[in-house]
């Protein structure tokens, strides 16, 4: 039955009312067995934050877990509430199998599933059964459900001597498929587990290890398939990712928003989703900025700029510095710096934490050179004073103490302090780059035969400018060369526990010479003794998320790395996502053709080559689901432009709605407009529909015609997005706005389910 009440099955001899109620039945069983686990998850949840464990940190840390898991796991269970039971599976053995979006069993009867999670090998034949290889399938039934009401199911016999079987598109769960095709878009994307087809699930349970690059064109499936495949490897290899966790990179916070409720409604919660501009934590990079200045800053060649503008902070004095201390005058010689700076620099080591090598090398000069001035007048005093019968005429005045000495109240001098920040200053990446981007002379210094004076201007700017999600990448590349000396601070840390320790030994022994006090007592105070106690923190630290722990980590490194339009990416880009994934276990999605970001991939040969060599594996998605055979006429047009090599998606439907096109004065567009997209909006018939345009109509014309169920936006924000009905604004203008413009063009014209219209200015 659809959902206007229409059964469709290839069973002619069903009887169609007992299989509606045996299914409700069913339903009914399944969600009241996930009321029950969400009943008692919340139950055992209440206990463990109310539980008061005492100052044992063992009792602390299993608290903190357990509230954490029963966290994860509530969320889970609230995630999949929709749509949780969707097939079916009758097996030639008379056996059934039943799937939904997690497992669930019936603990009463041993165990038995009465879900099997779609994750599960067992759950495969559901992708992948068809009449020519039924892998052990009778028959296969699609289950619609609204909220907890069975609605409808689609029937197929994978048998090849019946009538009914068969599928003119060659699809598993044809009836199925095309119904949630042709359903109306909102504004969040809805998940593809119940028609998942054979090339998106080998791509889906693909092995974990290694870089997995899913070429496809638009409609392909291409996000659906990585959020997918990253619910599947949380279940297959959870032990490992609950741990390291799972990165998915969108294109922009639109983008991420429409794709959110994905992974919970898949049953996974514990993944961390970001922009590029969200990769370092503590800044905020959601300004725009020029398309020529992006493309510079994602060049490989600012890994040298960035290397320059550091060691331009590593000075020389051009002549000897006076310095006033307390002590008297010291003068700093540009030999003496000179050496202090080339011994920290052979240490290879980041410069911050290089710095306490020149430091400690200046400072040694300055102290000996302060101490021998001492001794020199001290000895000149003594020249008209007889030596003490029995010393020693030759014997050293001021010995290592004194040097010592001398050396801490230089270090602590004030004016010892500015010089050594200036010659070598502690500084952080926000403030380097900031430095860099806002001073022309420190910027034609570092960037010396490796930009052009336009390159140079396009990427200079006001001080006090606000982030671009290009200058994340150039943060993080500072860095690592700056590095950050943990020294002072690991020192107290162990301070610290060093104090905690001995206090603990102190209250444990006097436990033992008291035999009044209860052995109980003895073995709570021990606890402290127990896996250091630097352990504890650690351990109750790690009872957040790995998706919360490395959001506010820089050097977090993930498990798996999925990235979603990742042809958009600039070389610079993809260092920063390397330095996240050493193991380089990654999904990157994307499609060449549709490559618009100046500085984005032209091949994925190119992109990956620095990184990987040739290890990695290619993955095609060739059907395309979104867009109809007549909207794919129109965008094939453009994708010959980009390549006349390349061929478009098959479609594998059609709706028999045209395109249309349209031309309107530039004075009457904003009103032709908004008449067009009230017909559009009532063709749809509470739909989505989108207008896409050049970015200087679109900020013009989004607020007079706003509208519910409209977006007005520019191609670059529409990127992974996908509507009921489009409008594309000024193709040509589109297409000429850059040299990758009719890339954007395709993108702009693939972005429709069911209708597309075309407005040209006269």
């Amino acid at each position: 039955m659809s959902e206007s009440g229409e059964v469709r099955t290839s069973s002619p001899t069903v009887d169609i009312d007992s299989e509606l109620a045996a299914e409700q039945a069913y339903t009914d069983t399944v969600y009241a067995k996930l009321d029950a686990e969400r009943a008692d998850t919340a139950v055992r949840l209440s206990r463990a934050l109310a539980d008061q464990p005492g100052s044992s940190p063992q009792l602390r840390t299993e608290r903190e877990v357990a509230t954490t898991m029963y966290r994860e796991r509530l969320a889970q269970l609230n995630g999949v509430e929709a749509g949780l039971y969707f097939g079916r599976l009758d097996n030639t053995d008379g056996s059934i199998a039943r799937i939904g979006r997690i497992g669930l069993f019936d603990e009463e009867n041993d165990y038995e599933p009465l879900l099997l999670d779609w994750r599960a090998p067992a759950a495969r034949p559901f992708y992948l059964a068809t009449a020519a290889s039924p892998q052990g399938v009778r028959r296969r039934r699609h289950v619609r459900l609204r909220l907890r009401q069975v609605v409808g199911y689609d029937d197929e016999v994978l048998d090849l001597d019946s009538d009914e079987q068969g599928s003119d598109l060659g699809l598993a769960g044809e009836a199925a498929l095309l119904a949630a095709l042709n359903r109306q878009r909102g504004d969040q994307m809805r998940d593809i587990v119940a028609t998942i087809q054979a090339e998106q699930d080998e791509i889906i349970r693909s092995g974990l290890g290694g870089v997995l690059v899913v070429q496809g064109g638009p409609g392909t499936g291409k996000t659906a398939v990585a959020l997918h495949r990253a619910a599947y490897l949380l279940y297959e290899h959870r032990e490992l990712l609950s741990s390291r966790g799972v990165l998915v990179v969108g294109p922009n916070q639109t983008f991420l928003h429409y794709i959110g409720q994905v992974l919970p409604s898949l049953g996974e919660t514990g993944v961390l989703m970001a922009t590029m501009g969200e990769l370092f934590p503590g800044v905020k990079a959601d300004r725009q900025e020029s398309r020529e200045a992006a493309e510079v800053k994602g060049r490989a060649v600012m890994v040298e700029v960035l290397r320059n503008a550091v060691a331009d902070r590593e000075q020389v004095p051009p002549k000897p510095w006076q310095l006033e201390t307390e002590a008297g005058v010291v003068t700093l010689e540009p030999d003496v710096v000179r050496a202090a700076r080339d011994r920290a620099r052979a240490a290879d080591r980041p410069h911050n934490v290089a710095r306490r090598l020149f430091v400690d090398a200046v400072l040694d000069a300055l102290a000996q050179q302060a101490t021998d001035r001492l001794a020199d007048s001290v000895e000149d005093g003594l020249d008209e004073i007889a030596y003490v019968e029995g010393e020693d005429p030759d014997a050293e005045l001021l010995d290592d103490d004194d040097v010592a000495d001398a050396r801490a109240e230089l270090a602590e001098a004030p004016a010892v302090r500015k010089a050594l920040e200036a010659l070598w200053p502690d500084i952080s990446p926000q403030r380097l780059l900031a430095d860099l981007l806002s001073d022309a002379d420190r910027l034609a210094s570092a960037a010396e035969g490796l930009l052009s004076e336009a390159d140079q201007r396009a990427i200079l700017r006001k001080r006090g400018t606000a982030w671009t999600p290009s200058d994340v990448p150039l943060l993080d590349e500072l860095a690592v060369l700056l590095g950050e000396d943990r020294t002072e601070a690991d020192a107290q840390r162990e301070r610290e526990r060093r104090e905690q320790l001995a206090y603990a030994q102190g209250v444990l022994h006097i436990l033992e010479q008291d035999d009044e006090i209860a052995d109980e007592e003895r073995l709570r105070v021990a606890d402290l003794l127990d896996a250091e106690l630097l352990a504890e923190r650690e351990a109750l630290r790690s009872a957040m998320t790995a998706a919360e722990r490395a959001a506010e980590d820089r050097t977090w490194t993930f498990g798996h790395v999925i990235v979603d339009e990742a042809q958009e990416l600039t070389p610079m880009d993809w260092r920063l996502l390397m330095r996240r994934c050493p193991t380089r276990s990654m999904t990157l999605v994307g499609d060449i053709a549709q490559t618009s970001a100046a500085g984005g991939a032209k091949s994925w040969h190119e992109v990956l080559e620095p990184f990987v060599g040739d290890r990695w594996r290619l993955a095609e998605l060739t059907v395309n689901y979104r867009t109809p055979a007549e909207i794919m006429a129109v965008a094939a047009d453009a994708l010959r432009k980009v390549d006349p090599e390349l061929e478009p998606p098959k479609s594998v439907r059609e709706t028999g709605v045209p395109p249309w096109e349209a031309g309107v004065p530039a004075a009457e567009l904003a009103d032709r407009l908004s008449e067009l997209v009230a017909r559009e909006l009532d063709e749809v018939n509470g739909g989505t529909v989108a207008v896409l345009g050049p970015p200087s109509l679109v900020s013009s014309l989004r607020s007079k015609v706003h509208r519910e169920r409209l977006s007005v936006l520019t191609v670059q924000r529409a990127k992974g997005l996908e509507f009921d009905a489009v409008i594309v604004l000024e193709p040509e203008e589109i297409a000429s706005a850059s040299p990758r413009g009719y890339s954007d063009l395709y993108v702009a014209l693939t972005r429709a389910t069911q209708r597309l219209g075309v407005i040209r200015t006269e």
